[in-house]
Parts: C-alpha cells; structure tokens; sequence
C-alpha cells in the first residue's frame, strides 16, 4: 500500500542549528498520525516541508505519492493545511471566506456555493455565516477555518495545533470533527501541546527530539517503554498494612493512606500474581487500583523537562 507521507533521511537546518536530522517516516493512508516534541523540536518545520512551503537541505518527502520538491503542485492539489493560528480573513464574513477558498480552488461557481452551503452546514455556521467575523468565538473561527481547509476535498490533511487556545467544549467539538474525517478516509497528521489530545485520537505517535525520531508507535506501544507501572491496595487497618508490606517488599509504603504501590506493569499476569499472594497470606484489601504510564511519562522520560514541556512553536530558527 503507497504510504499517504513518506520521508526518508529528511534534514533541515537554521544558520547552522540542525533542526532536522534525518527523518524517517511512513505514514499510511486513513488514521490520525501524531507528531509530540518539546519547543523547537522542528513539528512545524515538518510541517511547512510537507506542504512545500519550506525546501528540505537533504533528503526526500512525499505526500499523496507526489515529491515535496519536484511536485509542490501536485502536493498542494492532494492536501489541506489548518495551521496553529486561524488564517480566516476578519474583514470578511463566514462565508465569504470559504466563497473565497472555492475560488481559489477553482470549483467553479455552482459547484463552489454547493459545497460552501454544505460546509457552513456540516460545521454548524449557518446561522452566523453573514455575520462579520468580529463576532466569532475562537472556536468559531477554528472550524470556519478546518472547513476551509476541507473545501477541496482533500486526502490528507495537516492540523499544526488546531486546538491551541480553544475551550474544552470547542476541543471536543474538534475531536468530533477529527474522527469524521478520519472516518471518510482522510490522512491526518497532528501536532498538538495537547499529550490527551494525541492519546485520545493518534492511532500512532512519533515524538520528535533533538532533531531525530526518538520514538514511533501506538499510544499503547509509547507507554510500554517507560516504567512507572503500578498496583496501589489500600486496606483497613495499620496492622493489615504491615503484613501486606512485609509481603510485597519492593513496595512503596504510603501510611497516611493505609496503601501500598506495588510495582507492575499493569497486565492481567501481575494482577493475578498480586491476588494470589495475597489470598496465600490471607490480606484483604479493601480496594485495588492499577495506575499505568501515561504519554506525559512517555513524552518526559524521551524528551528531558529542561525543555518547557510541549506547546506551540514558529519554524525552528
């Protein structure tokens, strides 16, 4: 199957700082593909690469089977790209903004009201597509501005921070929109400052550092890789506590609590080891827990927290 994006030994670089070094990437059609990375990590650079606004130095890119360098047009007719800040034109209304896009890519103007009509309508702006800009709310203008992106109908599209700034309700409001997508067909490739957001709709991640790919998987697969795996039990009495502590010596003892972390990778195995012994000596818990990993583990372990976490970025410079 032709991968929707394809890099292979990708590199770019700012007056001698290496953004990007050698990037790999196969990506297939249909999914949400994440890309996470601390601040200046070179997210939008690939970004910008992939939808030919910046050249590579080295290396090759393609996108819909077509070459970032030697195909931009071709590239550009395959994709749609909402960026990390709204691109709508504030001096005009909804709808003049997406008639504008239509034109732009030459729908034609029957088929360029049909499809703005259906647009207002699929991104609930019907009511307010005459209304001046000025009285949009932020999440608003980030589906007018997803709905331009999907004026032509696009394969695969790019979303660089779509829900930077926006409310829970409006990111929930995308999420939705994201899984339609993805549902119809259509390649989406991610980035966000938001690791739940990329664990709640990345069917893979790849977190980017230091110029390279330092990690590639599913969600799943990312949190494998860091330990931090635990079972808490927590129990009655002081007495019950220290008897289930002189069993499970590698344990992290929290009195306040009348609990015990005992290390494990949270699988069906460990759990039944762990009731086993217990029943063995005969503790009873009063509740069990099992606490796994979460991207925020994953993303630091890889990345270091001198960077400043996860968030926005301009091209790398």
């Amino acid at each position: 199957m032709t991968a929707a994006i394809e890099t292979l030994g990708l590199t770019k670089s700012f007056g001698g700082h290496v953004v990007l070094d050698g990037i790999d990437l196969d990506i297939a059609p249909g999914g949400v593909f994440a890309l996470l990375g601390p601040n200046g990590a070179g997210k939008t650079t690939m970004i910008h690469i992939l939808s030919t606004l910046l050249r590579p130095d080295s290396g090759t890119a393609r996108v819909g089977g077509h070459d970032v360098v030697t195909e931009p047009t071709a590239v550009r007719a395959a994709i749609g790209v909402t960026g990390q800040f709204s691109a709508v034109d504030a001096l005009m209304t909804g709808e003049e903004n997406l008639r504008l896009m239509a034109d732009l890519r030459h729908l034609g103007r029957r088929e360029g009201r049909r499809r703005v009509a259906e647009l207002l309508d699929r991104f609930e702006l019907t009511d307010t597509a005459r209304n001046p800009l000025a009285t949009y709310s932020g999440g608003m203008r980030r589906r007018l501005d997803l709905a331009m992106t999907l004026v032509s109908r696009p394969d695969i599209v790019f979303l660089d921070e779509p829900t930077t700034g926006l409310d829970p309700r409006s990111r929930a409001e995308m999420w939705t929109i994201v899984r339609e997508l993805v549902a119809a067909g259509t390649t989406i490739l991610l980035t966000t400052q938001y690791l739940d957001e990329a664990d709640e709709l990345a069917d893979r991640i790849a977190v980017l550092h230091a110029g390279g790919i330092v990690a590639d998987g599913t969600p799943t697969e990312l949190k494998r890789l860091v330990p931090g795996g635990r079972i808490r039990l927590e129990f009655d009495d002081d007495t019950t506590l220290d008897a289930a502590s002189a069993v499970f010596r590698d344990a992290t003892r929290d009195d306040a609590a009348l609990a015990i972390d005992v290390p494990s990778d949270g699988g069906f195995g460990s759990l039944r080891s762990i009731m086993e012994r217990l029943e063995r000596e005969g503790i009873e818990a009063r509740s069990l827990s099992i606490h796994t990993p979460d991207l925020d583990d994953v993303f630091f372990a890889l990345t270091g927290r001198e960077g400043g976490g996860i968030a926005s970025e301009e091209v790398a410079r």
